[in-house]
């Protein structure tokens, strides 16, 4: 059966199972995915990987403000302070200081699809515009070699995930979660078609040296 060629823990393929890579990560903060329907079965998404190591990590699918009125129901009823991972020039900028004293309330919202899709979701839910948005700014390019992005600055939802408690959290460990992300990008790449793979290499080298 069909079944059987998936792993019953990380449910990836068994050919590409991460379980191998997978140490949990102790945050504060909780990371919730507000997920685009279009990335809940795509096999190189790689917020579905947050869960397996945080478990302060949920994700919520939908596109519009009525598919995630049970999250913002959630944030109200517990008093939560929301911070949403988004690339706003006139947005708040956290501070570890004051994140740190937060800490137990605090919980990041990250947009999860293309940058098009992940636009749309932002225009489709008007409460996310008065949230204090936390912008991130790589250092180095994403490693996110399986997936072609359309900003040079993108990074994808586990490094932005893994960026963002780093600066809410400058003392917690995050290296796990991009030790996973590296094995999930390294089996898949193994597991393409040497043509294939070949390629993707060389799309991610040319993107470096830009």
């Amino acid at each position: 059966m069909v079944s059987r060629d998936f792993c019953v823990k990380c449910h990836f393929p068994l050919r590409v199972c991460v379980c191998d890579a997978i140490s949990p990560v102790a945050a504060h903060t909780r990371v919730w995915v507000l997920q685009h329907p279009s990335e809940v079965e795509h096999g190189k998404n790689s917020a579905r990987l947050l869960p397996l190591i945080l478990d302060t990590a949920r994700i919520f699918v939908g596109e519009s403000e009525a598919d995630f009125a049970q999250l913002r129901q959630q944030l109200e009823a517990e008093n939560l302070a929301p911070v949403l991972v988004y690339p706003a020039v006139k947005g708040e900028v956290i501070s570890p200081l004051t994140a740190n004293s937060q800490q137990g309330s605090r919980v990041l919202l990250l947009l999860d699809g293309t940058w098009r899709k992940a636009l749309k979701m932002y225009h489709l839910n008007p409460w996310l515009h008065a949230l204090p948005k936390l912008s991130l700014t790589p250092d180095t390019p994403s490693a996110y070699r399986i997936r072609k992005a359309s900003r040079s600055d993108s990074l994808s939802t586990l490094e932005a995930a893994a960026c963002a408690l780093s600066v809410l959290e400058p003392e917690l460990d995050t290296s796990p979660l991009f030790r996973c992300f590296d094995a999930m990008i390294s089996k898949r790449l193994d597991a393409m078609p040497e043509a294939v793979r070949k390629r993707y290499l060389a799309d991610s080298e040319s993107e470096t040296d830009r």
